[in-house]
């Protein structure tokens, strides 16, 4: 039974994982935002209400 037999099965998995551990991360990591965060004014800011006729 040729499915038994782990050669092939395990040398797969150790690749994959070559593959996950060693090229996609720094591929990742490169990835730019394309608008950069932008810290929020602790200022309060000031409502106005609203001046609709309500009928």
């Amino acid at each position: 039974m040729p499915q038994l037999n782990p050669a092939p099965w395990l040398a797969i998995l150790i690749f994959s994982w070559f593959v996950f551990l060693t090229i996609i991360p720094p591929k990742v990591m490169t990835h730019t935002f394309p608008n950069e965060p932008v810290f929020k004014s602790t200022k309060k800011s000031t409502t106005e209400p609203w001046n609709w006729p309500w009928y």
